[in-house]
């Protein structure tokens, strides 16, 4: 693959909702109805009783590992899709990710999106004038900080891996960088105007978070989290790669429990609604948009590395 641009679809959740949300119940039905199956014929594909169907499609049970994947390869659906619910995985405490991305500051910094300007500017119009501090929660090596120079006076990012903090720092003398976590920022309280999440939100307790944005933020403060889509639009054959390999990541995750029981990854579809059921927000809404940016071979390579579980 020679030099070529990736079409990032971001979506910013937090200041019209874009759609509803499935769940795996949700998938699982809609996968037997779209292929004309009745829940006896979708149980013998599945190799289990109708009433194991019947349980799975009511929100009652999730299907074991083996199901899972089973319908992945039957019906040609990520696992992703299937595994993201917050039940297959008793972990409430964010901090039990604070060794997953070490030794991934470089790759990040290589091979990670910055924020678009357009996704600035949206946040700024919410905020109708110029703030006077923002806070990047979660910042990482300062790719998504870097956006805000210029557009305000005090800017802050806060992360909890120092290896990420080390490149940040070098970055700018007009940035503050605080090594904290994301329930306990250390600053004071009603102190800041915009606090942002960029591609960071689903490695924090939402409920432990949106308390501590929540007590950070000044009235008519606003907080938006922003993500892209994974992969990046660009080929056919490059994104089929991308999504298979993945795939199989998580595969091998399910598949080794003491592996799957040291992180959390909370649902990034579910971003909206958590920030909605906080009841802090007067407002709330997701935007999707898109952004290029410049690729080869090895930068794409770098983000499928960079994800932490491969």
């Amino acid at each position: 693959m020679g030099n070529r641009q990736l079409l990032y679809i971001f979506r910013l959740s937090g200041i019209i909702r874009y759609g509803d949300n499935m769940e795996v119940k949700d998938i699982l039905f809609n996968l037997r109805k779209t292929n004309h199956l009745t829940q006896d014929e979708m149980a013998k594909k599945l190799f289990v009783t109708r009433q194991a169907v019947s349980r799975s499609e009511n929100g009652e049970t999730i299907p074991n590992v083996d199901t899972l994947k089973l319908i992945s390869n039957i019906f040609d659906i990520s696992i992703n899709s299937l595994i993201t619910d917050n039940k297959l995985n008793d972990i409430q405490d964010d901090k039990i990710n604070s060794s997953r991305f070490l030794g991934f500051a470089q790759l990040y910094e290589n091979s990670r999106p910055t924020i678009p300007n357009h996704a600035c500017n949206i946040v700024l119009n919410y905020f109708e004038h110029e703030p006077n501090q923002i806070v990047d929660l979660g910042c990482g090596t300062g790719l998504s900080t870097l956006a805000w120079i210029d557009k305000c006076d005090n800017i802050i990012g806060i992360d909890p891996y120092e290896e990420m903090l080390s490149i940040a720092k070098q970055k700018s003398d007009d940035i503050s960088f605080i090594n904290a976590y994301s329930d306990n920022t250390t600053l004071p309280n009603n102190s800041t105007d915009i606090v942002i999440c960029s591609q960071s939100f689903h490695w924090m307790n939402p409920t432990d978070t949106l308390t501590e944005v929540n007590r950070i933020l000044k009235p008519n403060g606003v907080f938006a989290t922003i993500d892209c889509d994974w992969p990046p639009v660009c080929s056919l054959e490059t994104e089929l790669a991308y999504s298979q390999l993945l795939n199989k990541v998580r595969f091998i995750e399910l598949e080794n429990k003491d592996v799957f029981k040291t992180f959390q990854r909370w649902n990034k579809n579910k971003h909206l609604q958590n920030i909605k059921q906080s009841g802090y927000f007067r407002y709330c809404r997701e935007i999707v948009f898109m952004n290029k940016e410049k690729c080869n071979a090895d930068r794409f390579i770098g983000i499928a590395l960079s994800q932490g579980g491969l």
